[in-house]
């Protein structure tokens, strides 16, 4: 497979974003939420002071019960403190039905970004990044980046408790506030150690993770040739080295998370045990009722758990960050492809011309060009073929036009226009592309066909489908139209599929159409029985072919001969036979043996 292990090295696009640019990013999606965050505060208020008022009334209770311990007196209490958790639960739940709504919005969004970033995104995008870890991007960042909110809400309630139980515990004992405050500095501090390795770690664990995505998703989808080749051991043992790298790092963080608690809580034990002497000292001399030394206890656990989560939240919230920061860069990746205008073409004539390009896969392109200073042009209804060796540049010439790539120098016209200016969307709209291996959708033969025209009517299909090779093949089809190709069209053969992509693409009705050796894995009986397909998909529209077979060559009007990037011949058929130069060589060394299994084909017929 050629699985490189680098799931801790970051992605070219990633960035360095500082907290307060990914809060502020954060609070951009919340804004939206503004009507549900208010719900979301007010009961986090009300909440605090429920959950407050609950040992002050104990408290209270306590100093009052040993002047008159009545069994009545004690319903009372019970039923005042059981309306009071009846209360907080219900504003409880208000707060996380209201809460897990705003943030499934957000999330929601968020991930509708992160997802129509990747559908923007160029090929040159995808050919340097394994799509699996974008997937972990869009998938799993924005899923832990929810959790993360979640935990924030929880923490606004806490610190509000915090405050609110501060400031009732000075009205009763101003001395044990302070010994109690003495010590926050210290869980604070502790906790504030653990950030920066925490941000780290958790940057690395998603990465790794995402590594793995990507090694499992190149594996499945090429399972038939790792088994064709006998490399299932192979495999599984990159594999087992990618998840060594996924365990280790999460070893880590989780270690890193686990081991702040002991310390936080070690602190926590002795704040404890000062304020269980000193109150205990304060309570002998009669300076504090016991009902004020049981709120003070009763108080610790609402004062440390919160004050402890404050400090670990900062370590916490690094996860939320590590992960919005990840789809923030998804996000703000800068395509290479970069349109300066979005003009309408009405109509489309389909004339190109290629002045002065250069264009290289590399950046920074240095000296590796595919092509330099190339300049071609095709009339507008020219069907022009693209011959050459492997790395010629014919792919590469298709792919220009179809504006998948930018390329670095000169200029594009179509109609006389910038390929640059041109609303890419609409431009797209009119041309056709038919690869070597065409892309099928799981689903009906009819839903492919009509893949490129939605809103194209079942008789339209029909008629496209029938007019393609004649219609014969749809009687190899078990269910006719209904049938379903499966997953990248395994139900079908290699031909049924070329047929697909072709009534997918005359459905269509492009201006231009590239044919990418289109018939390059079909065998010469299957290609005679498609060809009619091909000439009626070719007919009064400018086609570029691109094709090793000399069928879909030698009716071009014009033959272009590659070598290198630069145009070494140019002619029809025939005239480049006659000059006995590399046309010649190519066809009496490889296109001759293809006529004679074409002609045989036709023959068979």
């Amino acid at each position: 497979m050629g699985f490189l292990m680098d799931g801790l090295d970051p992605e070219e696009y990633d960035r360095t974003y500082t907290d307060g640019q990914l809060v502020a990013r954060i609070l951009g999606y919340f804004r939206p939420q503004a009507p549900k965050m208010a719900v979301v505060a007010v009961a986090i208020v009300l909440t605090s002071l429920v959950d407050m008022t609950v040992p002050i009334v104990i408290s209270r209770s306590l100093d009052q019960l040993q002047a008159n311990p009545a069994p009545a007196a004690l319903l009372a209490i019970g039923g005042l403190i059981m309306l009071l958790g009846t209360v907080s639960w219900l504003l409880n739940a208000a707060r996380q039905r209201f809460s897990a709504e705003a943030v499934g919005d957000v999330v929601l969004n968020m991930r509708e970004d992160a997802f129509d970033a990747v559908m923007q995104r160029d090929l040159s995008f995808y050919d340097a990044f394994p799509s699996g870890k974008i997937v972990s991007r869009v998938n799993s960042d924005t899923q832990a980046f929810s959790q993360v909110i979640t935990l924030t809400m929880d923490l606004m309630s806490r610190v509000l408790l915090i405050v609110l139980l501060i400031a009732y515990l000075f009205t009763v004992s101003a001395r044990l506030t302070l010994i109690l405050l003495g010590l926050a500095p210290f869980i604070i501090v502790a906790a504030l150690a653990f950030r920066a390795i925490a941000r780290t770690t958790i940057t690395e664990s998603r990465r790794v993770n995402a590594s793995v995505s990507a090694h499992i998703q190149e594996t499945i989808s090429g399972i038939g040739v790792a088994k064709t080749f006998r490399r299932e051991q192979s495999i599984y043992d990159e594999f087992l080295d990618v998840n060594q790298q996924s365990f280790l790092v999460t070893r880590r963080t989780r270690f890193v998370f686990s081991s702040i608690f002991p310390v936080l809580n070690v602190i926590a034990g002795i704040g404890t045990a000062a304020l269980v002497y000193f109150g205990g000292l304060a309570v002998r001399s009669g300076t504090l009722s016991a009902g004020s030394w049981f709120l003070f206890i009763q108080g610790l656990a609402l004062f440390w758990f919160p004050l402890t989560s404050i400090a670990s939240f900062w370590s916490q919230f690094q996860i939320g960050l590590a992960a919005g920061e990840r789809v923030f860069a998804l996000i703000d990746a800068e395509p290479k492809v970069v349109q300066s205008d979005h003009e309408q073409l009405p109509t489309m004539r389909g004339e190109i011309e290629f002045d002065a390009v250069s264009f290289s896969y590399a950046e920074p392109p240095t000296a590796n060009w595919v092509l330099q200073d190339f300049a071609l042009h095709i009339r507008a209804g020219e069907t022009l073929a693209l011959v050459g060796h492997t790395g010629s540049g014919k792919s590469s010439i298709g792919k220009l036009i179809a504006r998948f790539y930018e390329f670095q120098a000169g200029r594009i016209l179509i109609d006389g226009r910038d390929i640059r200016t041109l609303d890419l969307p609409a431009y797209r709209a009119r041309l056709g592309i038919v690869t070597q291996s065409p892309f099928l959708l799981d689903g009906t033969v009819m839903e492919n066909i009509r893949y490129g025209r939605p809103d194209a009517t079942d008789a339209e299909v029909i008629a496209v489908a029938a007019a393609v090779g004649g219609g014969d093949w749809l009687d190899s089809l078990p269910q006719g139209l209904a049938t379903q190709v499966g997953e990248r069209g395994a139900n079908l053969s290699m031909g049924q599929r070329q047929i697909v992509a072709l009534a997918r693409v005359l459905l269509q009705d492009p201006a231009i159409v590239i044919l990418d050796e289109a018939t390059a894995s079909i065998d010469p009986l299957t290609e005679t029985l498609i060809q009619e397909g091909l000439d009626l998909v070719l007919e009064h529209r400018t086609a570029i072919v691109i094709a090793h077979r000399l069928s879909t060559v030698r009716h071009a009007d014009r033959i272009i001969v590659l070598r290198k990037g630069a145009i070494i011949e140019e002619g029809d058929h025939e005239l480049l036979l006659a000059r006995g130069g590399h046309y010649a060589e190519l066809y009496n060394t490889y296109f001759r043996h293809q006529s004679l299994e074409y002609i045989e084909g036709i023959a068979a017929l």
